[in-house]
């Protein structure tokens, strides 16, 4: 049975999308519409089926009263922060503020209440410049992100204990992998393909992707999206090999390590391991130096051998083999499709920054 098969059995996953005063409403509104339209409406379209979405999106906002937002759109939440129901998916919408003027404590209470969903088991994700009510949660100390490149170099003196990287389109982070972010502008729309992949399947992303013309090509949500089933429960000595392989993942012989941290039995460690996450201790670091292997791909020159290398492969044939059939692209295809996107980042922000000096 395929992922796409299993999530038509569950519940709807619900989403909460955050509106603020500074919420710009193409964004908001633009990514409601892509998770609610998931399978509902391909299958209309080409079955003539009438079918549920696999997502309940919902707008909170802080008081769940009427407001208007950026542009003055105005908008009618479905819920405010307490009265919501706990989400599976917490997306920030980006924030139409200046990246010179401090945000300061204006959102404070929708950080505290986005750190505990996350300490909940929820996803975070942040659309561009929503990153920076991300960082504000305090979640992204010591991990990469990224935003819009414009902000990029304001966030790394408000939050210098965060790793920003302009040219990345998208970056997942933390424990589980559960704070997501997407880079600059129209990329909302990368974010959204990411999380279907991610909790639906990749063909259900290719589907919207072709429903909405977006310009990726049917193998370009598997590409792009980390399949990685690993929300974290409440098993802290998972959580703690988890945290040990983010950083970790090239080490020889990381599952054994990581079985070490554990203190357990191996057979007990590998259940408790793939109960957790999803995915067996091995599979998971595979995943782990795939997604790092991507990000090379999209914005260094180094060769396949060397990236392979890099993270953790010592035979570049079994990297190429295996990158392959995770990722359904040959290291040299990825790097041709998604690297273009990552120079045509930098060569922006280089030309922004020109400008500027």
């Amino acid at each position: 049975m395929t992922r796409s098969d299993t999530a038509k059995s569950l519940p709807p996953l619900t989403v909460a999308l955050l509106a603020t005063p500074d919420t710009t409403a193409s964004t908001l509104f633009g990514l409601y519409d892509l998770l609610l339209g998931t399978r509902r409406d391909w299958q209309q379209l080409m079955n003539q089926v009438d079918v549920e979405s696999p997502f309940a999106p919902l707008i909170v906002s802080r008081d769940g009263l009427p407001l208007r937002v950026y542009n003055d759109v105005p908008i009618h939440p479905h819920a405010s922060l307490d009265d919501a129901p706990p989400p599976d998916v917490l997306i920030i919408s980006d924030l139409a503020i200046s990246p010179w003027e401090p945000l300061d404590d204006r959102y404070d209470r929708e950080a505290r209440w986005m750190r505990e969903r996350y300490e909940a088991g929820a996803t975070l994700a942040a659309a561009c410049s929503g990153a920076r009510l991300l960082a504000r949660t305090g979640l992204l100390k010591g991990c990469e992100g990224t935003s819009h490149w414009g902000y990029c170099d304001c966030l790394r003196r408000e939050y210098p204990d965060v790793h920003w990287q302009p040219d990345k389109a998208l970056v997942n982070a933390g424990v589980g992998q559960r704070l997501v972010m997407s880079g600059s502008g129209s990329s909302w729309h990368a974010l959204g393909l990411f999380l279907i992949a991610r909790f639906v399947g990749a063909r259900e992303a290719m589907e919207v992707a072709r429903m909405n013309l977006f310009d990726w090509d049917a193998t370009s949500p598997l590409a792009y999206a980390a399949m990685m089933r690993t929300s974290q429960l409440a098993d802290p000595v998972i959580a703690r090999c988890q945290e040990w392989a983010a950083h970790h993942y090239s080490a020889v012989a990381p599952v054994a390590a990581m079985a070490r941290i554990s203190g357990l039995p191996e057979r007990t460690f590998q259940r408790r391991f793939a109960l957790a996450t999803g995915l067996t201790p091995l599979d998971y670091v595979h995943t782990l130096r795939l997604e790092e292997a991507k990000q090379l791909l999209e914005s260094s020159i180094l060769a396949v051998e060397a990236i392979a290398w890099e993270v953790g492969y010592q035979d570049a044939g079994f990297f190429g083999r295996l990158f392959r059939r995770k990722v359904g692209l040959t290291p040299a295809q990825y790097r041709r499709r998604f690297g273009m996107l990552a120079r045509r980042l930098a060569g922006v922000a280089t030309l922004t920054d020109a400008a500027i000096g």
